[in-house]
């Protein structure tokens, strides 16, 4: 790999964030419960700050986006005009029509004039009489129309038009208008004012038919799978591709007949029930009307918990033609389906599913350049062997254990030096030593750790040069050797349910990371244990301490197992100090007897005395127990007083947010050093 360096020319940017910021920022939550994926979807819920002063703007923030954005467009139209462009068309049709019958008229007048006199003249007058009386009694017709916009189309689908072209206008406008009505279901009709033919309305007949013995088969919990691609076979032209299942197909129904519904509910009671009747005076002709309204109640029936026919406040000054309102509230929908999405993304996966493209149609570009700076999150924390994936489920792996352990005990520390906390010191105990470039004059007792050139440079300069070399007890020099403690510790974690409900469980679990990372980074040849205690007790991998979840705090205090877990944990190691850390906020409820976990709250006599007795083995290998009581009470206070008694170890009462501070400082405070 070849790696070039140049000059930043403030052109380059740099990443916002790093694995590092991730895995920070997802601490906190992750610690709390236990579940990465919660942690991760918490994590793109809310965003975070990049080490390098660049947001990375979470899910909220989209969502706050397209609502700003589909306010605009809201603000920006009504929707009291979406009959306005039909009604004037209807008008021009009918105006079209009168002076078609005028023309008709005088044509029929000048004919009779420029005929000649006699039969001839008189068969022309006669046309003329006709042709006057007919136009009148269209005339009258006209007149006579309703002033609203679906009684005057009404009245003109039994009309004869004498005009040809307005003939054809007012086809052409109806065959649009029931094109427009069934596209609001289908897709696929034909486009265009060409008008549908009387096949295309055999095809439609027949394709909602089916359509709904399909639904109600569904409905009725009968496998249709197969039924499902006979029907997509058959009639797929009047839909969109990628429908792959009857759900799908549910679905898509669904969203577009909510378009017309939300339309109708977003007008005045008179334009609703105007456009109402228009609508089903389009389709009275056949059955194709009630055929239509049932399969509106199949779709709400099998979609009830969807939302269906929501109206929009659209309060705009532009006036919206139908086409137009049509298409304005399917972009609302789109807007309520995105936002739904990115409202219940659950996990990194989520992300994948959705469309960027049409995000960024809603939204804007910043809108798709966070929804990438979200994705970006999970493949930072993968490619920095941070997380993996096991058979699909996101894990932690020890590395990020570690670099969580060490965040732990960074900020511990930092705060010991702020408050400037003071340390519980022991006695130097332990052996061996660390050798160092300083020597010595040996003096008994001394590990025998022979400089060579030093005490052949002492010998010759007390005889001088010359040999053979003659030594004496005082030339020979040692090396000399830093001594430190050797510790072997049992971290004793209460799992109980109440360290949840008081809020101690994360303190605790921050801890035991942070003494892990400490021994881990500091003191190698040191060993740490962890037994997690509720019911019963159970070792505990260190790597695995930030994953325990809320679900794995049960009933019951056995300090007693685990207590004896901590023995045979100890009983490995030879030589060295020998300690257990139990960090709890209650008394003892349960213990082992006869292979068998007894618990009693409050505790009994016998819970109490199988506790001690296994304090007081534990005293007599040698083992120090010291206790952090995370709850002040006078049973956990007397109890621990008697295991202090026998053990000789040592007590704390200490609040949650300072546990930390306290069991670090009681466990660096052993490692002192003396030079021999």
């Amino acid at each position: 790999m070849t790696i070039r360096y140049s000059r930043w020319d403030g052109s380059q940017q740099l990443p916002a964030f790093d694995a590092d910021d991730v895995l920070d920022a997802l601490s906190d939550d992750l610690l709390a419960e236990g579940d990465i994926r919660r942690a991760l979807q918490r994590l793109m819920q809310r965003g975070m700050r990049g080490t390098r002063g660049g947001d990375v703007p979470g899910l909220r923030r989209i969502v706050d986006r397209l609502r700003a954005r589909r306010q605009e467009e809201l603000e920006r139209s009504h929707l009291d005009g979406v009959l306005d462009g039909l009604a004037e068309r209807l008008d021009e049709i009918v105006e079209q029509e009168r002076q078609g019958i005028d023309q008709r008229v005088d044509a029929a007048e000048q004919s009779a004039l420029d005929a000649p006199p006699g039969d001839e003249q008189d068969r022309a007058r006669l046309r003329e009489h006709v042709l006057r009386r007919t136009a009148q009694q269209r005339r009258d017709r006209l007149d006579a129309l309703p002033p609203d916009l679906a009684g005057r189309l009404h009245g003109l689908r039994d009309y004869e038009f004498m005009d040809p072209g307005a003939r054809d206008a007012f086809n052409a406008l109806t065959d649009e208008l029931r094109q427009q009505l069934l596209q609001t279901y289908f897709q696929g009709l034909k486009e265009g004012v060409a008008g549908l033919t009387p096949e295309d309305l055999d095809g439609v007949r027949q394709m909602v038919r089916d359509l709904n013995a399909l639904l109600e088969k569904h409905a009725a919990g009968a496998d249709t799978s197969a039924d499902f691609q006979a029907f997509m076979a058959r009639h797929g032209a009047y839909f969109p591709p990628g429908l792959d299942s009857v759900d799908d197909l549910i679905d898509h129904l669904h969203r577009q007949a909510s378009q017309m519904a939300s339309l109708l509910a977003g007008m005045s009671r008179q334009m609703r029930e105007e456009l109402q009747q228009m609508m089903d005076d389009l389709l009275r002709d056949d059955r194709l009307r009630w055929d239509m309204a049932r399969l509106a109640g199949n779709l709400q029936s099998l979609r009830p918990e969807l939302p269906f026919g929501e109206p929009y406040p659209f309060s705009g000054d532009e006036p919206m033609g139908l086409v137009d309102a049509l298409a304005a509230i399917d972009r609302q929908q789109q807007y309520d389906a995105m936002q739904e999405q990115l409202t219940s993304v659950r996990g990194p996966d989520a992300l994948d599913g959705l469309d960027r493209d049409l995000l960024r149609d809603l939204g804007g570009d910043d809108a798709a350049d966070d929804l990438d700076s979200l994705r970006e999150l999970t493949r930072a924390l993968e490619e920095a062997g941070y997380l993996e994936r096991d058979s699909g489920r996101l894990e932690l792996t020890p590395r990020a254990a570690r670099r969580l352990g060490m965040r732990a005990l960074t900020d511990i520390f930092s705060r010991l030096r702020r408050e400037s906390l003071g340390g519980h010191p022991l006695p130097t105990a332990g052996g061996g030593g660390e050798p160092t470039d300083e020597t010595k004059a040996y003096a008994h007792g001394d590990p025998f750790a022979v400089d060579l050139n030093r005490t052949l440079f002492n010998a010759m300069a007390r005889n001088g040069p010359g040999t053979p070399l003659r030594l004496s007890p005082d030339d020979f020099e040692v090396r000399r050797s830093e001594e430190t403690t050797i510790s072997s510790t049992v971290l004793l974690l209460d799992m109980s349910r109440s360290m949840l409900l008081r809020g101690c469980s994360t303190a605790a679990k921050r801890v035991a990371m942070a003494l892990h990372t400490l021994i881990h980074t500091k003191y190698p040849r040191d060993r740490l244990y962890v037994v997690g205690f509720a019911y019963y007790a159970r070792q505990i991998k260190p790597e695995a301490i930030a994953t325990l979840s809320p679900y794995e705090f049960e009933y019951g205090t056995n300090l007693q197992h685990a207590l004896m877990i901590a023995r045979q944990l100890l009983g490995r190691r030879a030589g060295g100090n020998k300690e257990i850390v139990v960090i709890t906020d209650g008394e003892p409820t349960a213990h082992i007897a006869n292979g068998q976990v007894e618990f009693a709250y409050p505790p009994t006599i016998r819970t109490m005395q199988s506790t001690l007795r296994e304090v007081g083995r534990a005293t007599r290998e040698g083992i120090v127990i010291n206790t952090f009581m995370l709850e002040r009470s006078r049973y956990l206070s007397d109890f621990v007083d008697l295991m202090s008694r026998i053990n000789r170890g040592r007590a704390f009462y200490v609040e949650p947010e300072r546990l930390g501070e306290y069991v670090l400082v009681d466990y660096v405070s052993k490692k002192t050093k003396r030079v021999a």
